[in-house]
C-alpha cells in the first residue's frame, strides 16, 4: 500500500463526513477497550510490586483486577479451598507505581471481589478439554474478567512471552449470567497476529484486517493491545481493514477514526 501517512491524514480529515453514522458503536468499543487496559495494567504493574514484597511465594494461587471508583486495583488470592486475599495493590488513573498503596493484610473477598474470583474460576472450568480455544508457542492466554453494563465477561488475551513482538488476534470471549455461570464463548479473531517491532523505529504505521464474522471495526481487544505495547513500540497509527470501514487507531492520542473501505479504496487508487 502507497503513502499510508498521507492516506491517513486525508482518512483523518474526512472523519467529521463519517464519525456520526458510527460513533453509537464504536464508542462503546472503545469504551471496552479501555476498561481492559486498566484491568492489564493493573495486572500488570501489581503483580511486580506483590511479588517483590510478599514472601511467601507458596501461598499465591491467582489474581484478578478490576476498577473501583476512579482507581483499579490487582487482588492475589491465597491456595486455599475457600481462599482468601493476601494483597491488594490499587493504582490511580495515572498507573504511576510510585503512587501504588501495597496492602498486604489478609481478609475475606468483598462481594464484588467475589462476584470476579468466581467469573475468573468458572471460565477456567469452561476451558477445560475446549476444542475452540488454541494456544501457540511463546504466548500465554491471559484471562480478563469484567462486570460493567449488566454484563459478566471474560475476554481472553493471547500475550507474548519473548520481546520484540506485539500479538493481536487469538482472543475471544466468555459470556456469563448474573450468578457467573457460564453461557458461551466465541472467537474475536480466526487467527493469531503477530506483529514485530523494534525499539529505535519511530513514527510507524501497522495493520492488519478483519473477516466479516469479526466484525466492521477494531475490536475492544485490539485497543486494549495497543494501548498496552503502544509505549514500546513507538507506533504511530494501527489500521484495522474489514468490507465496510478502515479503523485508523492514533497510538499518540488514544482516539479512533472511521471512514468507509470504499473511500479509502478510491483513495488509495489515487496514489498509485
Amino acid at each position: 500500500m502507497k503513502n499510508l501517512p498521507a492516506l491517513i491524514l486525508v482518512f483523518i480529515s474526512l472523519n467529521c463526513v463519517c464519525q456520526s453514522k458510527t460513533d453509537k458503536q464504536t464508542n462503546a468499543i472503545i469504551e471496552e477497550g479501555k476498561k481492559l487496559y486498566q484491568s492489564e495494567m493493573a495486572s500488570w504493574y501489581g503483580t511486580d510490586i506483590f511479588l517483590a514484597k510478599y514472601p511467601e511465594k507458596e501461598k499465591i494461587g491467582g489474581y484478578f483486577s478490576y476498577p473501583e471508583n476512579d482507581n483499579s486495583k490487582c487482588i492475589f488470592f491465597s491456595k486455599e479451598a475457600n481462599p482468601k486475599v493476601i494483597g491488594t495493590i490499587s493504582f490511580d488513573s495515572s498507573f504511576d507505581t510510585n503512587k501504588a498503596l501495597t496492602d498486604l493484610n489478609e481478609r475475606t473477598f468483598t462481594k464484588n471481589e467475589l462476584d470476579y474470583y468466581t467469573l475468573r474460576i468458572n471460565a477456567k472450568k469452561a476451558l477445560e478439554n475446549d476444542t475452540l480455544i488454541k494456544t501457540y508457542n511463546n504466548s500465554q492466554l491471559n484471562l480478563i474478567p469484567l462486570i460493567s453494563n449488566n454484563e459478566r465477561k471474560v475476554y481472553i488475551l493471547t500475550g507474548p512471552s519473548v520481546n520484540g513482538v506485539v500479538i493481536l488476534g487469538n482472543d475471544y470471549l466468555l459470556n456469563f449470567d448474573m450468578n457467573n455461570n457460564f453461557i458461551n464463548r466465541k472467537a474475536l479473531h480466526k487467527n493469531i497476529i503477530p506483529i514485530e517491532f523494534k525499539n529505535d523505529q519511530t513514527e510507524v504505521e501497522t495493520m492488519h484486517s478483519h473477516l466479516p464474522e469479526t466484525g466492521d471495526f477494531i475490536t475492544a481487544t485490539d485497543i486494549c493491545t495497543l494501548m498496552l505495547y503502544e509505549k514500546f513500540t513507538n507506533w504511530k497509527t494501527h489500521m484495522v481493514l474489514s468490507k465496510k470501514y478502515v479503523s485508523i487507531w492514533n497510538c499518540k492520542t488514544n482516539e479512533l477514526h472511521v471512514v468507509p473501505s470504499e473511500t479509502f479504496l478510491k483513495l488509495d487508487k489515487k496514489k498509485d
